[in-house]
């Protein structure tokens, strides 16, 4: 009984530590929100705008957001407004 235990605990760890680093790259937080690209099902400009506020730059389909205490975040969108990818920048 106690070796099963440990056996869904260890495969719980293992899935968490295995799906976050996927998490991390292709997502952003913004407040309570979770921003992240999904093609025609993810959210659009608009939505990220209101809950992500203003980015720190606009330079066409790409936005920045650098604010304080938070990694750099790069978000692009094609051209129907809608996220192809969000990276962390350097």
């Amino acid at each position: 009984m106690i070796h099963k235990s440990l056996l869904i605990i260890a495969a719980a760890i293992l899935s968490t530590l295995t799906l976050e680093p996927a998490f991390a790259s292709g997502s952003m937080r913004c407040g309570q929100h979770v921003i992240s690209g999904g093609g025609r099902q993810g959210p659009g400009q608009y939505e990220v705008l209101k809950k992500c506020g203003e980015p720190t730059q606009r330079m066409g389909n790409t936005w920045v957001y650098d604010k304080p205490g938070q990694k750099r975040r790069v978000i692009r969108f094609n051209d129907n407004g809608m996220i192809i990818r969000i990276d962390t920048a350097t």
